[in-house]
């Protein structure tokens, strides 16, 4: 099972959410989330292009990561 990080600001809002039942944050908690899991997928799409078996899942990898980064096509090698 992996672990993941997230912020103190992310993490004293989902216990006011969750404990308090402060719904006020819960557009923040929203974005904060996603901005995380789009972190994370980057993240792996980043692993799979370091250490994918074949040239053609490498460069897959790359361009998605490329892609979800916002790096467009005139800026890559």
């Amino acid at each position: 099972m992996k672990n993941v990080q997230i912020s103190y600001d992310l993490f004293i809002a989902l216990l006011q959410y969750h404990l308090v039942q402060d719904n006020s944050n819960e557009d923040t908690i929203k974005q904060m989330l996603g901005e995380k899991l789009d972190a994370m997928v980057r993240r792996e799409l980043y692993g799979k292009y370091k250490t994918a078996s074949t040239e053609a899942e490498r460069e897959k990898a790359r361009r998605e990561y490329l892609d979800r980064r916002g790096i467009g096509s005139d800026f890559r090698w």
